[in-house]
């Protein structure tokens, strides 16, 4: 019985790890997407980087990443460019593998 309880408690620490690493890597995702979005709005410095804060914020609002997009598109429509929810998402899933490698090496 020990051994199953063993087993069971690696596995617990393994998910909780895992789990721990997608919330980090899914906030570092979209810090750099607000980045990205930040320069395309022509923010730099201090306003790029409290864009990208708001940007994370905005993944609290509800499940998925429907509001970081919509947020991101609502911003680009008031500027006055153009981009629809397939391009962002795009951008936006392409950053994660960014992310995960940043998070690996400590950064």
């Amino acid at each position: 019985m020990a051994s199953f309880d063993d087993r069971r408690d690696t596995f617990e620490r393994k998910f909780a790890h895992d789990e721990e690493l997608l919330f980090r890597a899914t906030a570092r995702r979209n810090k750099l997407f607000g980045l990205w979005a930040a320069q395309q709005l022509g923010k730099t410095g201090t306003d790029a980087e409290a864009y990208a804060k708001a940007v994370v914020v905005a993944d609290f609002e509800e499940a998925g990443d429907a509001d970081v997009i919509r947020k991101v598109r609502q911003d680009f429509e008031a500027a006055g460019k153009t981009a629809n929810d397939a391009e962002l998402a795009s951008v936006l899933s392409g950053l994660m593998n960014e992310a995960i490698e940043q998070i690996k090496e400590g950064s």
